[in-house]
């Protein structure tokens, strides 16, 4: 058994940013544990416009959801089996979380989470291209805005502004309620993605003694004293026969992302007492709240043959963005749309649905879904996937928005400015119009925006459903904390990416704090 300081359990979006900033102090020493393999020179993961090669690839978990009432159920959640986690499995589109959204975190009692003491974190993390004094300009995240060269996204933001749906800017400092623009994206010049493991790790591999980053090592259990301390992990050698383990002298930082956190937890013995019982693993702590309150971005795709030659290259196929509301009186939309410059049939033609290799699509997501899922053990084993249950569209309010989003979709595709572009629609097609027709189509056809999040959600001590404090604490359980979008308390508007190494930041912060009290 080896000991170090810290041990990063998953060389996540998070976990490597905390991985970084705590061997910044070369008296502590830190390891990182991370299932798959390093991401190091391997073009596969870094080169932006690959990332669709990496749903459903050796590098995938990919994890099957469980059969859904109202939902798809051929869905399938892409988690990133790789140093970097999603952040070296995304499209890279980076956004600072809105004001409204860390402001609603702080007022459930995550106190310190606000948008003023949390948007320097954004500040300290990134170098950004964009005009704003708010912007950081020396931090490990290059941030650039997409150049403007594919004409049939001009075209469509022209079209938006004929529905009165402003071209903005994103990353200003102030909520786009309303308007559509080109994304910001976290690769450089090259088109090399800006992941956690790029930006924080890569400077340093090598070079600080006091950290090391360990690769393909599968974590099967937290190493858990009578005390209820965490002490260390346990983990698969690479022999895949041998179990070794690695201690802890003061924290265990658990960064697996919002399936594989919960699903760690449980597997160590801390979350719901009665479905522990039932698979066989011994209870350490009851935290009900584990697995719980589990949160998306449902996505639908509206699809269209393009009249003219679409673009045969791009960053990451998927460059602007459009948020809207569907109701008089939010603060923030309710509504987002991807456009992506390529078909995205991976659930439509299984259908029956027609495609077409040069076409486009806009895909309505709902950015604050209401419908809440599970993420529980399938067994006691670590090698079985786990049970992934999101319950999509449980709630009609989620639906309606989906709907809105279909119907808005076609407005904007009748716009004179798109008349050039827009040809035959391939899915749902002309005759899907009423509402019981929409939503049969919405419910075989729809995906995700692969945005799980808020599993191990952290809240204030008067929640008896959040496992975390606000300083990602484990409650119940001294020296183990998380650090991953399992954290959040409610998802963001916005892709969540930027916001989950900001959540390792703080963490990192709170950490050191903590030390010196």
């Amino acid at each position: 058994m080896e000991e170090f300081d810290y041990v990063v359990v998953g060389g996540g979006t998070a976990g490597n940013v905390v991985a970084a900033r705590l061997s910044e102090d070369p008296g502590v020493t830190v390891c990182v544990l991370e299932a798959g393999p390093s991401d190091v020179g391997d073009d596969n993961v870094l080169r932006l416009d690959r990332w669709l090669g990496l749903l459903e690839s050796g590098y995938d978990w990919d994890y099957p959801v469980e059969p859904q009432a109202s939902g798809n159920s051929f869905m399938r959640h892409a988690r990133a089996r790789v140093l970097g986690g999603c952040s070296s499995h995304n499209s890279c589109i980076a956004f600072w979380a809105p004001r409204e959204d860390l402001d609603g975190w702080a007022a459930e009692g995550c106190t310190g989470w606000g948008a003023d003491e949390t948007y320097p974190l954004y500040q300290r993390l990134e170098t950004n291209d964009a005009p704003g004094d708010h912007h950081g300009r020396s931090g490990p995240v290059k941030l650039r805005t997409i150049e403007p060269k594919d004409p049939c996204g001009a075209a469509l933001l022209e079209a938006c502004e004929q529905q009165g749906i402003p071209t903005t800017a994103f990353n200003t400092g102030r909520t786009v309620v309303n308007g559509a623009g080109w994304f910001q994206i976290n690769s450089d010049e090259n088109n090399i993605r800006q992941s956690s493991s790029v930006a924080y790790l890569h400077p340093i591999l090598g070079k600080r003694p006091n950290l090391e980053v360990r690769t393909g090592l599968r974590a099967r259990r937290l190493l858990i004293d009578e005390e209820r301390r965490c002490t260390g992990v346990e983990y698969l050698d690479p022999d895949l026969v041998h179990t070794r383990s690695v201690r802890a002298r003061r924290e265990v930082i658990v960064s697996c992302g919002a399936i594989d956190t919960p699903k760690l937890l449980m597997l160590s013995g801390i979350g719901p007492a009665d479905h522990l019982r039932e698979v066989g693993v011994d209870v350490v702590l009851d935290a009900p709240g584990v697995g719980q309150n589990l949160q998306d971005h449902p996505e639908g795709v509206i699809m269209w043959d393009a009249k003219r030659p679409m673009v045969t290259s791009s960053n990451q196929w998927w460059e602007i963005g459009l948020f809207t509301t569907t109701r008089p009186g939010l603060d923030r939309p309710d509504l987002m749309f991807h456009y992506g410059s390529m078909p995205f049939d991976m659930n439509t033609y299984r259908r029956g649905y027609p495609t077409s290799e040069n076409a486009f699509c806009l895909t309505p997501n709902v950015t604050h879904a209401r419908s809440r899922g599970t993420v529980r053990l399938r067994t006691r084993d670590f090698r079985d996937k786990p049970r992934v249950d999101p319950r999509y569209f449980t709630d009609e309010e989620d639906m309606r928005v989906m709907t809105y989003g279909l119907r808005l979709a076609r407005q904007i595709a009748a716009r004179p400015a798109l008349a050039e572009w827009a040809g035959a629609e391939l899915a749902p097609g002309p005759d899907v119009t009423t509402d019981d027709e929409l939503r049969d189509y919405i419910v075989t056809t729809h995906n995700t925006v692969y945005h799980p999040a808020c599993t191990v959600k952290m809240g204030p001590d008067s929640d008896p459903n959040a496992p975390l404090d606000p300083r990602l604490r484990v409650r119940g359980v001294r020296g183990l904390r998380v650090a991953d979008g399992s954290a959040m308390p409610e998802l963001v508007t916005v892709n969540p990416c930027i916001t989950t190494m900001m959540i390792g930041e703080k963490c990192a912060d709170m950490i050191k704090e903590d030390a010196r009290a």
